[in-house]
């Protein structure tokens, strides 16, 4: 959302020379730190004897003679620009034993003109909306979220380097008013919702923050310098908290669900109670456990025809894997949908079977049986976390045909998925990380282990960094012989005032893989890369922002060390003053060796060649404040002494009916004529065979939602993924030695329709703070064939015709509060 943030050359790891720079560098840089928020503002915190009541309505004794945060300076666009006297804001700050209160006045000369879209929580539509950012170890890096629109929604986030986490969710409580003057926040933030130390008297870093979208302007009190660090370290202070206690951060969410699915003709019924629990072990450390989980409601994958030599990688749709694993990602380590996802299959169940047996259950997914994290970060910047989930063991049945009698095969054994995080950050801006991934599974399947060293460090002025990684992986099985591989990355870069850019070198070896917990679509590579750009900080003529870069990469093969070829592009992005964004590339590829289409390993030497290419793509998006909006974007490619021909667009109208009504249309077409890409390996060894295809792709989608108020919603998603692949009977074989294509008499039929549809209708209503009841209407249709030759419409009645499968479910979860409980019992 970022709602404030605005050669061949084999290098070793072991080089005695490269890690004494880096050592040298990572010296200079520690010892040249200091606080870039050298002018902050500061109010003192008012203890209160009686809290405000939480409606919106500033009347309350608790608000009366309270210092004024005031003076708000604009973010963007025009950065550093005092706030306009008709729109001033101000803001009181006040405590008592259980929480935090605040409340905010926000002038507007025409408040019935103030955007107040309705949205489900953690969404920002189009609306002004009140941001407060809480840091109470005031370490510049890791604050916390809370926002108030002005229709009355709620979001948060917890952030990590100005990276926002809106899966991190919190109960608090907040209202709005508006009022003949603008309108008016009240927000109430329990200190279970915070992480803070027990000392008699404490500082911490606070920002406010408003957007007024009708000027398309974003204000805080405590300025904000676009040219140079991250917004997170420009927190203002609010000093002299006194005497509160850190309560006992330990809440549940029990839950209850049912199911009823349809599916070819069967009906199926099931049900499931579970619950989730968070318990403050310290001050500090927070542990996350889901008990007994559900996935059951999870949005659909968007799953599209892959005919490549890599796996296709989805988003994650858990809230326990989104939510708090910041420490869990660093080192891109940590790909989630790994556990619970599709079983390893190590041995191939087909391959164990006798010639009278047959597969007639084979689960595509591992249930998983439990998860915890635990995680937090001390005072002085370390963070540690710790990660652990166990998965079931799943078995295949096999069928006897001759016999009647079955046996079940294990495609994934019992598993235990560890991660370990120690993350010391300092200085405001930068970091040194260690981490490690394990994966122990039971049997004669494989484990596998990941370490990861990282590092982030920049100079004093936030100005330049140093990043970079080395990580090595370990993968062993029965047979006793473990793997061993390694990874390298370094950069240097300037990310300050008008001017950015960065150059480094990165590589994986052939027997790097991260991919048990982890992903990674290639290894054996090496890429030294680079950019530079300009920007502008302020608005500029017709412009509020644009930008210009250049980048380029020269890709090799790590073993044996081979250029395989260049990339290099130009993109342009500017936004004008009335909201209109747009953006332009211009991308260059020169011919170049692809080991991995052949599908013999890079190992092999077998290679593709693919022709020189020049790809033009532009995208524009008009101003989301009208009811009507549109986002476009077309793509063409060109590839010399080659047939080849690339094409296609998107658009995508959305319009919002009223604050509570909207709906979003998109419509997507793709299509590559006289593509080339592997489809069998022939009988003889060397026999790779490639197929000339016309490859013709096509995504409608819809998306809309009806808000009854800011506690219930009904939001309706529909997707149709289409893809027809003709092949035509053109086939060729691959030349082995230098990549190049020989036409053949090869004979088969690898034509390929394939479908997607998915329909769901979802209904949230939050009827208590934390608790939500959640009903769930699913519809999907799937189909892969070789009908490629089939119209838009014929294709429909094709798709129709094979199984659908239907699932209503209704969930409950309920929020309890062990410090609310406590109060109960103790009246």
């Amino acid at each position: 959302m970022c709602l404030l943030k605005t050669s061949n050359l084999y290098i070793p790891p072991q080089n005695k020379n490269l890690t004494t720079t880096l050592l040298f560098l990572l010296f200079v840089s520690i010892h040249s730190f200091g606080q870039i928020n050298v002018n902050r503002k500061k109010i003192d915190a008012i203890r209160i004897q009686k809290a405000p009541k939480i409606d919106g309505v500033l009347d309350d004794v608790a608000w009366k003679n309270i210092p004024e945060a005031k003076n708000f300076v604009m973010l963007r666009p025009d950065n550093g620009k005092p706030e306009p006297k008709d729109h001033k804001t101000t803001v009181k700050f006040v405590y008592d034993d259980n929480a935090i209160y605040i409340s905010a006045i926000m002038y507007d000369p025409n408040p019935t003109k103030i955007p107040a879209e309705f949205t489900t929580r953690d969404n920002i539509g189009n609306t002004d909306f009140f941001i407060v950012t809480i840091n109470p170890n005031d370490d510049g890096q890791n604050p916390f979220e809370f926002i108030v629109t002005a229709s009355g929604v709620q979001a948060d986030a917890k952030v990590s380097n100005s990276d926002e986490d809106y899966n991190w969710s919190a109960v608090w409580e907040s209202a709005i008013k508006i009022t003949d003057k603008g309108w008016v926040a009240e927000l109430k933030i329990p200190y279970s919702a915070l992480r803070f130390a027990n000392l008699p008297i404490q500082s911490w870093g606070v920002n406010f923050g408003r957007r007024i979208e009708n000027l398309n302007a974003q204000f805080t009190w405590n300025y904000i310098d676009n040219k140079q660090g991250i917004w997170t370290q420009y927190d203002g202070l609010v000093e002299n908290l006194k005497n509160i206690t850190p309560p006992t951060r330990l809440a549940f969410y029990p839950y209850a669900s049912g199911t009823l699915t349809f599916n070819d003709g069967k009906t199926l019924a099931d049900w499931s109670v579970g619950m989730d629990l968070k318990y403050g072990i310290t001050e500090n450390f927070t542990l996350d456990a889901t008990l007994i989980p559900d996935f059951g409601q999870t949005a659909f994958d968007n799953v599209t025809l892959n005919l490549g030599p890599f796996e296709q990688q989805f988003s994650e749709q858990r809230q326990f894997f989104t939510e708090g694993t910041e420490l869990f990602s660093k080192g891109r380590l940590f790909y989630s949908r790994r556990i619970g996802g599709s079983p390893i299959d190590q041995f191939d169940v087909k391959s164990q079977l006798t010639n009278n047996e047959i597969i007639i259950n084979n689960p595509e997914k591992v249930d998983m049986i439990n998860a915890i994290k635990v995680s937090g970060r001390l005072k002085n910047g370390l963070g540690i976390g710790v990660f652990n989930a166990i998965t079931k063991e799943t078995h295949a049945t096999v069928l006897d045909t001759l016999t009647n009698t079955t046996r079940e095969l294990t495609t994934n054994p019992f598993s235990n998925y560890n991660i370990m995080v120690v993350d010391q950050q300092f200085n405001q801006n930068s970091a040194i990380t260690l981490i490690n991934t394990n994966v122990i599974r039971d049997g004669r399947f494989r484990d596998a282990n990941v370490t990861g060293l990282l590092w982030h460090v920049e100079n004093k002025s936030s100005s330049y960094n140093i990043d970079g990684s080395f990580k090595t992986s370990s993968i062993s099985d029965d047979s006793n012989n473990p793997n061993t591989g390694y990874a390298f990355d370094t950069s240097i870069g300037k990310h300050s005032g008008k001017w950015v850019g960065e150059i480094g070198y990165n590589f994986e070896n052939k027997d790097y893989n991260p991919n048990d917990l982890g992903i990674l679509f290639s290894n054996n590579e090496q890429t030294i890369y680079g950019h530079v750009g300009y920007r502008i900080l302020k608005p500029k003529g017709i412009f509020n922002n644009y930008s210009i870069s250049l980048y380029y990469n020269a890709n090799f093969l790590h073993n044996p060390s081979t250029y395989t070829g260049f990339e290099s592009g130009l993109s342009a992005w500017a936004q004008t003053k009335k909201r209109f964004a747009f953006g332009l590339n211009l991308n260059y590829d020169t011919v170049n060796k692809d080991f991995f289409e052949p599908r013999q390993g890079t190992r092999s030497g077998i290679f593709f060649e693919r022709p020189e290419k020049i790809n033009v793509n532009h995208w524009g998006s008009t101003d989301y404040r009208k009811k009507l909006a549109v986002d476009y974007e077309w793509e063409v490619s060109f590839y010399k002494k080659n047939p080849k021909f690339y094409y296609g667009f998107e658009i995508s109208p959305r319009y919002r009916f009223t604050n509570q009504f909207s709906l979003s249309y998109s419509f997507e077409y793709y299509k590559t004529e006289n593509d080339y890409g592997w489809v069998s390996q022939d009988s003889q060894p060397n026999d790779i065979i490639f197929g000339q295809r016309d490859w013709s792709s096509y995504k409608n989608s819809l998306s809309g939602k009806y808000n009854f108020n800011t506690k219930a919603a009904l939001s309706i998603t529909f997707r149709h993924n289409w893809s027809k692949v003709p092949y035509n009977n053109q086939y060729y074989k691959l030349n082995t030695t230098n990549g190049k294509l020989i036409a053949d008499t090869y004979t088969g039929n690898h034509d390929v329709n394939f479908n997607s549809w998915n329909l769901g209708f979802n209904y949230v209503w939050q009827f208590a703070p934390g608790s939500q009841l959640i009903a769930l209407y699913r519809n999907s249709i799937s189909s892969f064939n070789n009908r490629a030759n089939l119209s838009f419409s014929e294709n429909l009645t094709d798709l129709f015709k094979n199984p659908k499968k239907d699932v209503f479910s209704l969930r409950l979860v309920y929020f309890i509060d062990y410090n609310q409980m406590k109060h109960v019992f103790n009246k």
